[in-house]
């Protein structure tokens, strides 16, 4: 135990450290070359005490990457000696067995805090980039069968020694991405980030001295104690479910279950995923530190914002899963997809408790990370490849109160929408055709789930090539009560001269499309909340007054007769 803080001390320090989290990753965003990080935010940074233990993240950040801070700087502790590590050092990984426990494109940069001498934290930036090599240009590899076909792997290094970027690894990095000059100024915003963090925590030591120490310790003995206390309100038993992953297009056609029983015994909770499938030699696995984050993603959604994300949530928390499993692979299993696999663990989780947390649990939301990356070499990038990727939103489920949100991220997702203005700057060979909701694809209910996507891309140059990455197309976002499920994602090429549409698989990789060929895409709605015939007509109407719900959905599942109005406008049948 530490020493005794006054509290709102505590509190000033928490808030203090939240701030530092959120300005250096402000740094990332401001600086950062590609639109994976300027425009999408798929980054974080995290703030750890001199054990490695974390005690402040970007609250708004991308879930998949909260957790895998947990293990960043311990396991540069458990390799290098305390006497190997420098002030002006930096160290960066990626590798997901022995470094940051997500897909390689995520790459990690974390810094020793020393004042004087001495240790008092530690600071981590993680950062999507979009490409790392690998045999298919993102770095996303649908139909990889191992992790070393999936890019560059970079176990803990130096990236910096005495406050000078090495060099020799800087070269060797950009020797192995397809986007040489977008990665080096990522990587400067990274490096440049975490030395503006550690000004920071330097300046707050000095201010605070030993006592700020002591903070970072009962912040997260706070965590814990809330944590144990959500937990005693829960009934003790035994609580199960089991949802399923789609698959892996045709390296495995079947679906895959994800199993959970969650033990709950006093203040204390075990959550178990014996029974989920073996690991696969296909991109879904997800790797222990990455199974943690959607763990603390569906922890933090079930308590509510005002529990601090650290390492404190997880004192009173077991978690079983075998090793050899999908959520907890061996390598060299390949990872690059690990998030639509990863978007099924919330779903599972919540379905396990919704029985007894009826107020806290939605309805399954679209549960997928809806990809589409086009790349290429063409005229107008004169002859150097561009990637452009997008991650789409979809339905968020209703809850027992209130109906889904429409066109939201969910789960471990939370990137930012991708403007079409920003997509057609950016990259001029590309144009947006279709933007809109997807009208009945948000599940009927008393409670209505949210809508999905649609969106389309016209291909304006030859020599490009895609990449479609989702799931959610076979198995629907489920609804409770009573509610409908939610429509399933889909992926289509639409033939620019002929018009012909045809289906591709969830997991589409480097295929090649000619000028003026589209790529369709939509996106998974939301399951509802309660018997369609619950809902009141008025709500009805307005679903179709907002083009959420058509007039024939109207009347088949609610029972609610829509007709037009001498004025134009949806009225309800008298």
């Amino acid at each position: 135990m530490g020493k005794v803080v006054d509290p709102v001390i505590v509190e000033v320090v928490r808030n203090l450290l939240l701030s530092v989290a959120d300005e250096t990753n402000t740094v990332i965003i401001k600086s950062a070359y590609s639109t994976n990080i300027k425009e999408r935010r798929d980054n974080t940074v995290a703030i750890m005490d001199a054990k490695g233990d974390v005690v402040a993240q970007v609250e708004g950040s991308i879930p998949i990457l909260l957790a895998t801070s947990l293990f960043i700087a311990k396991r540069i502790l458990e390799k290098y000696r305390p006497e190997e590590i420098h002030p002006g050092d930096m160290f960066i990984l990626n590798d997901p067995y022995s470094g940051s426990g997500n897909h390689l494109p995520d790459i990690t940069i974390c810094a020793p805090v020393f004042a004087g001498d001495k240790l008092i934290a530690w600071i981590s930036n993680i950062a999507h980039h979009s490409d790392i090599g690998g045999s298919v240009p993102g770095s996303i590899v649908g139909n990889a069968r191992s992790v070393f076909e999936e890019g560059i792997r970079i176990p803990i290094v130096r990236i910096c020694r005495d406050g000078e970027v090495n060099r020799d690894v800087m070269d060797l990095l950009l020797g192995n991405t397809r986007t040489r000059e977008e990665r080096r100024g990522d990587f400067t915003a990274q490096i440049s980030a975490n030395l503006i963090g550690i000004e920071k925590l330097q300046s707050a030591y000095a201010k605070y001295g030993d006592v700020l120490l002591d903070c970072m310790e009962e912040i997260q003995n706070y965590a814990d104690r809330m944590m144990r206390s959500t937990i005693r309100k829960i009934p003790d038993g035994v609580y199960e479910f089991e949802d399923f992953v789609d698959g892996c297009g045709e390296l495995v056609p079947h679906p895959i279950n994800i199993r959970v029983k969650i033990t709950v015994a006093g203040d204390e909770m075990t959550m178990d995923f014996t029974g989920t499938h073996v690991q696969v030699e296909a991109p879904i696995n997800v790797p222990f530190p990455a199974l943690m984050s959607a763990i603390l993603f569906s922890i933090k959604a079930l308590v509510g914002p005002s529990l601090p994300t650290n390492s404190g949530i997880f004192s009173p928390i077991k978690v079983i899963a075998p090793a050899g499993c999908l959520v907890n692979p061996t390598e060299p299993a390949p990872v690059s997809v690990l998030i639509d696999a990863g978007q099924r663990i919330p779903d599972t989780l919540f379905g396990a408790l919704a029985s007894i947390m009826p107020e806290r649990i939605l309805a399954a939301s679209n549960g997928a990370c809806t990809t589409c990356m086009l790349f290429g070499r063409t005229e107008h990038s004169h002859g150097k490849y561009f990637i452009c990727h997008e991650s789409i939103a979809g339905g968020s489920g209703a809850s027992h109160y209130f109906d889904g949100l429409s066109g939201v991220q969910v789960y471990l997702t939370n990137t930012s929408n991708m403007p079409i203005e920003a997509t057609e700057i950016e990259y001029p060979d590309i144009m947006l055709e279709q933007y809109y909701l997807r009208r009945d694809s948000g599940g009927a209910g008393q409670f209505r789930g949210g809508c999905g996507i649609q969106r389309e891309y016209k291909i304006c140059s030859d020599g490009m090539a895609v990449n479609c990455l989702g799931d959610r197309q076979k198995f629907q976002p489920w609804g409770l009560d009573g509610g409908m499920a939610g429509a399933a994602g889909a992926f289509y090429l639409v033939d620019g001269q002929t018009g012909e549409k045809t289906a591709l698989s969830h997991k589409t990789s480097n295929l090649p499309v000619k000028k003026g060929d589209s790529i369709l895409v939509l996106t998974p709605g939301a399951g509802g909340v309660g018997a369609p015939g619950n809902r009141p007509p008025g709500k009805v109407l307005l679903d179709v007054r907002q083009n959420l719900v058509s007039p024939e959905a109207a009347k088949e599942l609610y029972g609610v007769e829509v007709v037009m109005g001498p004025t134009g406008v949806y009225e309800l049948k008298k």
